[in-house]
């Protein structure tokens, strides 16, 4: 299923993207997003985690490798039943290399470019590309 997975700190964004190498950073660009979205499960805490029925270890499957092997992922089964209850996306901790309890992230399954899922990107000055065009 699509997901649209933001770091809530620029720090944390660049230990997510260069999870697979400690030490280098794959190209790539950092932008921000303005965000104001509803029906959020905040499961950084023991208490929120409790609410929502999730575990530290399923927000931290080895969901990559369990797709691989053709088992569904924990992280995917929490998902499905989140959905299920209308939740759009999930607060949760970074669990990247070196990650700090300061380290946290959003994940959205719905988001539109209007409330109550509005994400939009933050480019006042237009320096984003606006279609693949841009690419080639």
């Amino acid at each position: 299923m699509p997901a649209l997975y933001l770091a809530l700190s620029l720090e944390t964004a660049v230990q997510e993207a260069s999870r697979e190498y400690p030490f280098k950073i794959e190209p790539c660009i950092l932008c921000s997003y303005e965000v104001d979205c509803a029906d959020i499960a905040d499961l950084r805490t023991d208490a929120g985690r409790s609410e929502y029925g999730a575990s530290l270890a399923d927000l931290s499957s080895p969901w990559e490798s369990d797709a691989q092997e053709r088992k569904e992922p924990a992280s995917w089964l929490l998902a499905r039943r989140l959905i299920a209850r209308a939740i759009a996306g999930i607060l949760v901790p970074s669990f990247a290399p070196g990650a700090t309890h300061r380290d946290e992230n959003l994940v959205l399954w719905k988001w539109s470019e209007r409330p109550p899922h509005q994400v939009r990107v933050f480019d006042p000055g237009g320096r984003l590309p606006r279609d693949q065009r841009s690419w080639e």
